[in-house]
């Protein structure tokens, strides 16, 4: 019998499993070949890119980001499109671009020999047994079971473990498209774009080597394809090269709107990163979440590692807050006159020079 199982190993599972495999009996289980990827197999939805707080975060982890997890052109500026009130800005902010599969097979590469890392698995059910937790996974096509003392969420934004514990979902959800586009030249910066004929999120452009990523965080009720081609054709027109299509994908994110809607288990289960709804609900960052998270729950289970909900609860007051913050600030960008009173002031804008 495991001690702790956790599902899922992007930053928020590698990151536990990390800081608690070497005193307790971890087994770890993604649907991701993160150990020895492959060509086709899943990858996550993702802009790829490295937060100021994310930066901040595993600087306290003590981590340097290796070479070989990154990608050019590291981004100094972000892009302001408000296609509404047709204006544009640039503002100053560092963010470390990586391709995100091979950050995700790092962070998995630190965790102790001593974790069974399961991949290629797909998390089924899991049913209480007293004191003692039954999951059932899936591998090659065959169910197996395990017993486990704690089970751990890290699933992300379309958590089945979350949806298994409590039956509901988060009332502001959205699907992330992304599509990949071959370029001849990129652009040297993030670009993030107002459009409340698309979304009343964002969209964004982030270069990649050779390739520009366009995507969009669309409401499931609307015609999320058409609104996605929608975005392409304004993209086009305002100046970008959207010519040979190379990959696209999608996935579930979620944006609290309040402290309240963040779910961090019951009992002997426990969620972290987005599984339980730690997303900045202005960006839809999610790094320093996880990290944020994973901590949290890993003092937790250190300080008490019969009952650590009631630890885990107390540790994330700051990450509750957070949240709290961030929804105050929400109106200052998704507002339109308010967003056009702030970027007309120029407020920490700057002047680009080409």
């Amino acid at each position: 019998m495991y001690d702790i199982t956790i599902i899922g190993a992007g930053p928020a599972g590698a990151t536990l499993a990390r800081l608690l495999g070497s005193k307790y009996k971890v087994l770890v289980l993604d649907r991701r070949e993160l150990i020895s990827p492959r060509e086709g197999s899943f990858e996550k939805c993702c802009g790829g890119l490295i937060a100021p707080d994310a930066q901040r975060m595993l600087g306290k982890l003590g981590l340097g980001v290796p070479g070989e997890v990154l990608v050019g052109p590291q981004l100094f500026t972000v892009r302001t499109i408000d296609v509404q009130n047709k204006m544009e800005r640039y503002y100053q902010r560092h963010y470390i671009n990586i391709d995100r599969e091979k950050f995700d097979s790092w962070l998995v590469s630190l965790i102790p020999s001593t974790v069974d890392i399961r991949c290629g698995v797909l998390f089924k059910s899991y049913e209480m047994d007293g004191r003692k937790i039954d999951i059932s996974f899936q591998f090659d096509g065959k169910r197996y079971t395990e017993k486990t003392k704690f089970l751990v969420g890290a699933d992300g934004a379309n958590s089945l473990l979350r949806r298994q514990l409590t039956g509901s979902t988060f009332q502001k959800t959205y699907i992330t498209v992304q599509e990949w586009f071959s370029v001849k030249q990129n652009q040297p910066y993030y670009s993030a774009i107002f459009d409340n004929d698309i979304s009343d999120f964002y969209s964004w452009s982030i270069p990649k080597d050779n390739f520009l990523i366009v995507g969009a965080a669309i409401t499931p009720k609307e015609n999320v394809s058409r609104k996605f081609d929608l975005l392409k054709k304004r993209m086009i027109n305002l100046g970008f090269e959207l010519n040979e299509s190379n990959k696209k994908n999608g996935a579930f994110l979620l944006r609290p709107q309040n402290a309240k809607q963040i779910f961090i288990g019951r009992d002997n289960v426990l969620l972290i990163g987005e599984a339980a709804g730690w997303i900045s609900p202005t960006s839809a960052e999610g790094l320093s979440y996880a990290f944020r998270s994973a901590i949290a729950l890993a003092d937790s289970i250190d300080a008490n590692s019969e009952s650590p909900i009631s630890e885990y609860h107390k540790n994330t007051k700051g990450l509750r807050l957070n949240i709290f913050q961030k929804n105050l600030k929400s109106p200052f960008m998704y507002n339109t006159l308010i967003r056009k009173m702030v970027m007309k002031s120029g407020l920490s804008s700057m002047s680009i020079r080409k």
